[in-house]
C-alpha cells in the first residue's frame, strides 16, 4: 500500500513534467523570434515561468515519492499548497473582473455591437489605459485581424469578382473584435462599400467620438475607437471565462494529487520511523563485546 501510493504520485508528477516541456519550449520559441510583435514578447515570459514552475514542482514530487525523500515531499507539499491557493485566487479574480459586459443587438444586423460603457472594473481600466492600448492596437494591426473579413462574389452576368453586397454583410456573424475594430459603429450611419471601406453620410453622428475616429486607412480603421476596446473586452471576457472553467478542472486534479501526495508523505514518515525504531531495537539487543 505504501509503495503503491508513492508510485502513483511519482507517475502523476512524471506526466506533468513531460507536459511542462512543450510549454517551456513554446515560451523559448517566442523569445527567439526576431520579428515577434509586442504581443508575443509580452506573452513569452509568463509562458516560460509557468513551464519552469510546473517542471520544478513535478521533479520535486517525482523524486520525493519514488526515492522516499521525505524532506523533498514536504517542500513539494508546501509549494503545491501555494499553487492551489494562487489558482483559487486567480479563478475568483477572473470571474470578478469579467462579471459585466455584453454585446448589444441591432435591428437588421446578425452581428452584435459593443460599447465601452457596458464594461467596468479593473479589466476595463487596464485596456483603456492609453499606454497599454497603444501596445494592444499595435498587436491587432500586426495580426491583421480585419483581413479575414473580406469576402467576394462572382457576378453571373459579367463574371467579375465583386465585394459581397451590404445585405449579405449585415447578416454575417462577426467576432467582437471584427465588429468593434474593423467597421464603424452602425449608429454612425456610414454607407457600406465593402467590409473595411465605408463612406460617411449626412446623418453621421458628429457627437460620437467613434464616428470621428473611423478611418478608411487600412492601418487605422477603428483601432482608436472605444468600440474596438469594448470588442477586445468582450473577447477577453469570453476567453477568461473559458480559461476559468479549465482552471477549475485543473484545480480539482491538483487537489486530488495533493491529497495523494499527503498520503505518500505520511507513508514515508511512517516508514522512516519504523526503520529508525527497528535499528534502535537491533542496537539495543546486540550483545556487547565487553560483557563477561
Amino acid at each position: 500500500m505504501m509503495r503503491g501510493t508513492n508510485n502513483l504520485i511519482g507517475a502523476v508528477n512524471f506526466i506533468t513534467f513531460l507536459a511542462s516541456i512543450p510549454i517551456l519550449g513554446g515560451g523559448i520559441w517566442l523569445s527567439s523570434r526576431a520579428n515577434s510583435t509586442e504581443c508575443l514578447r509580452f506573452l513569452q515570459w509568463p509562458i516560460i515561468i509557468i513551464g519552469i514552475c510546473i517542471m520544478v514542482i513535478s521533479l520535486m514530487g517525482f523524486v520525493g515519492a519514488c526515492y522516499r525523500q521525505t524532506w523533498l515531499l514536504q517542500l513539494y507539499l508546501f509549494v503545491m499548497f501555494l499553487v492551489i491557493a494562487a489558482l483559487i485566487g486567480f479563478i475568483v479574480f477572473a470571474f470578478a473582473v469579467t462579471d459585466r459586459g455584453h454585446g448589444q443587438v441591432v435591428i437588421n444586423r446578425a452581428f452584435l455591437e459593443y460599447q465601452l460603457s457596458d464594461y467596468s472594473g479593473w479589466l476595463k481600466d487596464r485596456v483603456s489605459n492609453p499606454h497599454q492600448w497603444s501596445k494592444i492596437s499595435s498587436c491587432l494591426r500586426d495580426a491583421h485581424v480585419c483581413s479575414g473579413m473580406r469576402r467576394t462574389i462572382r457576378d453571373p452576368a459579367t463574371g467579375m469578382v465583386l465585394p459581397e453586397f451590404a445585405d449579405m454583410f449585415y447578416h454575417r456573424q462577426l467576432s467582437p473584435i471584427e465588429s468593434g475594430c474593423c467597421k464603424p459603429p452602425t449608429s454612425c450611419g456610414y454607407a457600406y462599400l465593402n467590409e473595411t471601406l465605408w463612406n460617411p453620410s449626412t446623418s453621421m453622428l458628429l457627437n460620437d467620438n467613434d464616428c470621428i475616429q473611423w478611418s478608411n486607412d487600412q492601418r487605422q480603421l477603428c483601432y482608436r475607437c472605444d468600440s474596438c476596446k469594448a470588442g477586445l473586452l468582450a473577447t477577453l471576457r469570453h476567453s477568461w471565462r473559458k480559461v476559468s472553467i479549465i482552471n477549475i478542472a485543473i484545480l480539482i486534479i491538483l487537489v486530488v494529487v495533493y491529497v495523494v501526495a499527503c498520503a505518500a508523505f505520511r507513508n514515508n514518515k511512517r516508514m522512516d520511523n519504523d526503520e529508525a525504531y527497528g535499528e534502535a531495537r537491533m542496537t539495543k539487543s546486540r550483545p556487547s563485546r565487553f560483557q563477561f
